[in-house]
């Protein structure tokens, strides 16, 4: 429906005679001059008549916006004591400003919980049926991973070198400082606490070995893993989820690009690159600072801890933590991108999907090195 419009903004003129306040409302009061028409009724100073009529048969146009605004105008006027009348009202106009009228938002109410075993169970289920959901969405990444690997494998030309370089770039070569200094501190701290205990023991020279096995074998890749996911998985999942708000990923679609193939596959396939590098250059800095305190605290100089460790570790070792760090990347990567790709169109759900990726991420890491802890275990290495 169209309207004529003979005002290009809304405007109001007011009159006062003894205790009558008119109001007179012009032009198009629509939410494209919302403010203009805001500013105007907070402008509006009548005194305090005993009635005030609202003349609208000069308005041209008017939407929900416009008749919120004439309501909150009516409601100031009620709000002194003085009685409103509107006139020149059209019926086109009088259903929308009852319909506006009638609208009274329920008051807020602090919700309260209360602890019962109903509650428990119903909060049980909620997080199972999201973790269901979950282990879904991130099937199905890695089901389209697949897909994109084996159409990568027939067609050689749609592997995207220079976007996984650039994401091992920012993941892998832009992490080893950081990395290397938290592990750095790590080593260092193991062989103080290991020799302190074991001193009283006349064992302590044994914080050499258990230096070597505990961060080999564990700490190593653990901690580095944590922090990428930290570091690179919550990156990765802003980036993803600033794509989707902005509608970029919807563009992608349009335009006939797998999201899979442009984003997903680079992030991932470069992190798995990343981590058993970052995972080795974490052992080495942790190694050389227990090192510097086997030194410095025990007494035990660079060349007998390196017969010591030599002792104490073998090629076996070191690929025992090695080897979990591609599973490791893979699952940051995966649940990074599921995040990501969760994320709706505001910045409160970017954090919130951000800071689950990292959470989850983390758990998740765990649970995969204690499953190999036992395999390992169960093996026998």
């Amino acid at each position: 429906m169209t309207y004529r419009i003979t005002s290009a903004v809304p405007a109001i003129s007011s009159q006062r005679a003894g205790s009558t306040a008119l109001l007179s409302l012009f032009g198009p009061w629509l939410l494209a001059h919302a403010d203009v028409a805001e500013e105007l009724v907070q402008t509006v100073h009548l005194g305090s008549p005993f009635v005030v009529e609202i003349d609208l048969s000069a308005v041209d146009a008017l939407d929900t916006a416009g008749a919120w605004l004439i309501h909150r105008l009516r409601g100031r006027c009620e709000y002194k004591g003085a009685r409103v009348r509107l006139n020149g009202l059209s019926e086109r106009f009088r259903i929308l400003l009852e319909d506006v009228e009638t609208h009274h938002p329920l008051a807020w109410k602090e919700r309260r919980r209360r602890i019962s075993l109903m509650w428990i169970a119903e909060v049980t289920g909620r997080q199972v049926v999201e973790a269901g959901k979950d282990a879904v969405a991130v099937l199905h990444i890695l089901g389209t991973l697949g897909a994109v690997i084996a159409n990568i494998l027939v067609h050689l030309s749609r592997l995207r070198l220079v976007s996984i370089a650039h994401q091992f770039d920012r993941a892998g070569i832009g992490a080893v400082s950081i990395v290397m200094l938290m592990s750095f501190l790590i080593g260092a701290i193991i062989t103080q606490q290991g020799g302190f205990y074991l001193r009283q023991f006349g064992a302590d020279r044994y914080s050499v070995d258990l230096v070597g096995v505990l961060v080999l074998r564990e700490i190593g890749v653990l901690l580095t893993a944590i922090m990428v996911a930290g570091r690179s998985g919550s990156a990765f999942t802003a980036e993803l989820g600033s794509m989707k708000m902005q509608e970029e990923i919807d563009a992608l679609h349009v335009i006939g690009l797998r999201v899979g193939e442009v984003l997903v596959l680079p992030r991932i396939l470069a992190l798995m690159l990343a981590l058993p590098m970052l995972s080795f250059f974490a052992d080495l800095a942790s190694l050389f600072g227990g090192a510097m305190v086997a030194w410095s605290y025990l007494g035990i100089n660079p060349q007998e801890f390196l017969q010591y460790l030599r002792a104490a570790i073998d090629f076996q070792t070191l690929m025992v933590g090695l080897v979990k760090a591609p599973f490791m990347a893979l699952i940051i990567g995966l649940v990074a991108c599921v995040e990501g790709l969760k994320v709706r169109g505001s910045s409160e759900s970017l954090g919130l999907h951000t800071t689950l990726s990292v959470v989850k991420a983390i758990f998740m890491v765990i649970v995969t090195d204690g499953l190999f802890a036992m395999f390992f275990a169960a093996i026998g290495i």
